[in-house]
Order: C-alpha cells, then structure tokens, then sequence
C-alpha cells in the first residue's frame, strides 16, 4: 500500500509536500511557544523566502535561457526557511540574501549544465563567511518525529537506504570515538548522543540534503563512499585535536565536489528525431544523440519536458534508455495511459524537432563484465526497455550471452521490440512471451499465459539457481517476483531489480 502510494507521486513532489508538512507543523507548534519562533516569524519568513527565491530564480532563468522546475525552486526555499534564523524582521534581508545565493548557484556554479552543489548548503556555507551561520533549527526534539516519518517516505521513495544509514551510523560513530577520545567519560558520551538524535538535524540532513540526485553519486558503490566521507567531514568538529571546524554545510559541500569529479556530468538538450507505436499505447521517441554521450545498457535519465498547464506530476520524469550505446539515436520508450498525466500527454504529442532535456544518467541495473555468466531476464510491460538495450547491443557488437527473457504483456498487441529479441535468438537470447489477461488470448498464440508463476520458472529454466535474475517493471510486479524467487531458494545477491527514483506510472 505504501509502495503504491509512493509510485503515483514523483520525488520532486512527494519532498515539496514533505517540506511544507514540516513547516506547517512548525508553525502549530510555535503557537504552543515549543520552538524558539514565534507563528509570525514563521509565517512571514517563509513568504519572504518563497518570493525571494522565485524572483531570483526567474532572473537567473533569463540571464542563462533555462528551463526551470517551479517545484525544486519551492524544495530549495522551504529548506532555506528551515536550516536559517528566522526572527522577523531581523533575518529578512539573510533570507534575500541566501535565497539569490541558492537559486545562483544553480546557474552560475554549473557544469555542463549541472549545478554542483546543493544550493541550499551552499547558501549557508557562503552565509558563514559574514561571521554568522544557519542555525539549522529543525533540529528539534519536538520536530524528530515528523521528521522521522518525512525522512522515511523520502528515502523509501528514492531507494537510498545505504547511503543514508551509513551515513548516520558512520558519524555516530564517529562522534562515539571523538568524545571518548576528548573525555573518555560514559556520562558525556551518553549526554552527547541524546543532542545529536534529539537535538541536531542529522536525520533531516541525511534525508532531504545529503541524498539530493544533482549533487550526490548514482552508483551504489560511489554512494557508499560518499556517506563515509560526509559522515566523517561530518563529524570533525568533535575532534578537536585536529584543530578542524567544519560546518554541516561546509561538509556536504565538500561532498559534492567528490561527486562532481567521481560521477558523469550530463545534462543534454536533445530534439526529437522521429516517433514510433511499438504496440498498443506504447510509444518510442528516438532523438539526436551527442557525441560525447556515452552510457551502459539499461541506466537511466532523468527526463525534463516543459509544457504549459502542468499538473500535478510535475515536467520531470525517470525514463531508462532503451536505445544500445551502439546505436546513434537515443531512444526512450513509453506506455501512454488513459487518462495520463499533462507530460505524458505533451510527450506523445511532440513534433519532429521539439526540445526536451535529460539529465542525471543513473542506474546499476546494467549487464555483468562477464558475459559467460548464465542470465535470466523478467520484463513487465514498459519494463521491457533495458532489455531491449541489452540485446541490440550484443546484436551490433555480435557478442554471444546465454539469456531467457521472460516478457510479460496484458495483451498480444501491448508487445514491443519483438524484432530485436528475433535477431537476439541468433546470440543466445531465447524470449517466452506472457500474456496475463486470459480472456483475450489469440486462438493461434504459441506463448504462455498467465502471470509468471515460480512452477514456470522451474520448468522453462533447469538451472536457474546457477543464473543471475534481473527483474524489469512496476515495482509492485517487481516486489513479488523478488518474493517469488526468493521463495524458490534463490539468493538475493543474484537478483538485480530495476528501479527509477522519481517513478510514476502516469
């Protein structure tokens, strides 16, 4: 139930109502005088900072001729109101000030159209050079629970579990080591882990800044070292024989140059070559690729498509590359909903030569170096589409793999690429279609039916124990396959499952 909720909503809006859930909580609890504001500080300092940083945003939107996401602007200026004092009128002229500094930062510290650093953070990191600081005071006990809950939902939705929880335990203990060191007293160590879980903004830093997708690692294995080295940054303060004092924004700003220089930096403009129906409802769109682009087979983007009269949704979507890095179109690959979303909408309505920008290339969801190694693939539905990147490009390097692909679809007419899995048949990838509504069968249909069942599996693949699994699809499809075959004695470590942060279905 959680997990579906999380799916209908994107990232961008599920942290935008996280944000304002927080501030609102803020704002009632101020009136029971249990936070150092009063309602007024709150409430006029929000407004300001929103005005400031829209103002500022669209003056930097101008200058650099960029498409901009009203809902990140929103994120940047309701973590400015949180991390910064707030008492009215005092801070007006700090929170101008920090908002221009954010929203600039995005524009004028930006490679290859990537912003580098969280705004935010940076924001309080060049506040800190007028000898003041963010007084980061979210980080209240009496904010720890909402907190809590918000961090959760977030972190659930973008799959950042690791990072986030080696962040945390690293720089507790760390923070554990530097005052045994300092004062090697059980008391202080005790007193100092209450403050910090009660009384800091650890947990609103782990889950809402340091996790943000611009400025922090896509691999898994980057994330890991990412979170120990922030974690530690983190916590040099407390060792003070280092002679170090850093900032929680310093620390993260430090971060982000680690990921600037370990990650890829792509933000694309690309226009619309051509669109194709692959089946029923489902559409490709194929656009000029840069020639400086390269990926692997099966990451994804982020996918960035202005439009007017946004809904809900938003203008961002996760879509995976279907095309192979061989290929010199770069192809995207859609189920087109009824009713769907003003994106998807604006999407299958493009015209040859409309603009669109990707970003953010992600995703471990990619083959293994050694191609000896037996694999069994799973696709529902669009999920189909990191396969088909997969095959063609063993098609155009002439590789050979030994592959079963189980390729589920509602109907016969919702199958796409079956010309591509044809051609793969002659490099070792053997496809079993699934249709899963019986009632529309075709009389003369030579696949299976039904959804995949772990008895399928056990008879269609003798040695599927000896295979890794990679599973492709909504996540819901994918969380009960994951179960299903686990149940059939399989290990987790070989079972990749593909999942896009910002998933919405529509």
């Amino acid at each position: 139930m959680l997990d579906k909720f999380l799916n209908s909503i994107t990232t961008y809006r599920l942290t935008l109502h996280i944000l304002i859930i927080y501030v609102c909580v803020a704002f009632v609890l101020s009136i029971f005088r249990l936070l150092g504001y009063s309602p007024i500080d709150i409430a006029f300092n929000t407004f300001i900072t929103l005005i400031s940083s829209l103002i500022a945003n669209f003056i930097f939107a101008k200058l650099f001729k960029a498409i901009t996401n009203t809902e990140s602007v929103f994120i940047t200026a309701l973590i400015l109101v949180l991390i910064f004092p707030i008492k009215f009128p005092h801070s007006t002229l700090v929170l101008i000030f920090v908002s221009f500094v954010a929203m600039g930062s995005k524009y004028l510290l930006a490679i290859k159209k990537r912003h580098i650093f969280n705004p935010a953070a940076l924001a309080a990191l060049v506040f800190g050079f007028t000898n003041s600081s963010a007084s980061w005071w979210i980080g209240s006990y009496w904010m720890l629970p909402v907190v809590l809950v918000g961090g959760f939902l977030i972190v659930r939705k973008t799959r950042r579990e690791n990072l986030v929880v080696n962040f945390i335990l690293l720089s507790v203990l760390f923070l554990i080591i530097s005052v045994l060191i300092n004062t090697g007293s059980l008391e202080r160590l005790i007193s100092t882990l209450k403050t910090v879980f009660l009384e800091s903004p650890l947990v609103f830093f782990a889950t809402i800044m340091l996790i943000e997708p611009s400025s922090s690692p896509s691999k898994e294995k980057l994330q890991k070292y990412f979170a120990y080295f922030v974690a530690f940054l983190y916590a040099v303060p407390l060792f003070r024989f280092l002679g170090i004092s850093l900032t929680p924004e310093a620390a993260l700003c430090i971060g982000n140059v680690y990921t600037f220089l370990m990650s890829p930096m792509y933000r694309l403009d690309l226009y619309l070559r051509t669109k194709q129906v692959l089946g029923k409802n489902v559409f490709a769109f194929l656009f000029d690729k840069k020639s400086n682009f390269s990926f692997l087979s099966g990451q994804y983007m982020e996918w960035t498509l202005p439009h007017k009269n946004t809904d809900s949704r938003g203008n961002r979507r996760y879509f995976t590359i279907a095309s192979s890095p061989t290929e010199k179109a770069l192809m995207i690959a859609v189920k087109h909903y009824d009713p769907s979303s003003s994106y998807k909408k604006t999407l299958v309505g493009m015209k040859k030569g409309q603009r669109i920008i990707a970003s953010n290339l992600s995703g471990d969801f990619v083959l293994p170096y050694d191609l000896s190694k037996p694999l069994i693939f799973i696709a529902g539905g669009i999920g189909i589409t990191p396969f088909r990147s997969m095959t063609q490009y063993l098609v155009d390097k002439n590789l050979q793999a030994n592959i079963i692909l189980f390729y589920a679809n509602r109907t016969e007419e919702e199958i796409a690429f079956q010309d591509t899995f044809q051609k793969a048949q002659n490099h070792g990838v053997k496809t079993i279609y699934l249709l899963t509504d019986n009632s529309k069968v075709p009389s003369d249909w030579k696949g299976e039916t039904g959804h995949l069942t772990g008895q399928m599996i056990l008879e269609k693949v003798e040695d599927f124990k000896e295979r890794l699994i990679y599973v492709s699809g909504p996540q819901l499809m994918v969380q009960n396959i994951e179960k299903m075959l686990l149940n059939l004695g399989i290990s987790s470590k070989n079972i990749k499952t593909d999942f896009f942060p910002g998933y919405a279905e529509k």
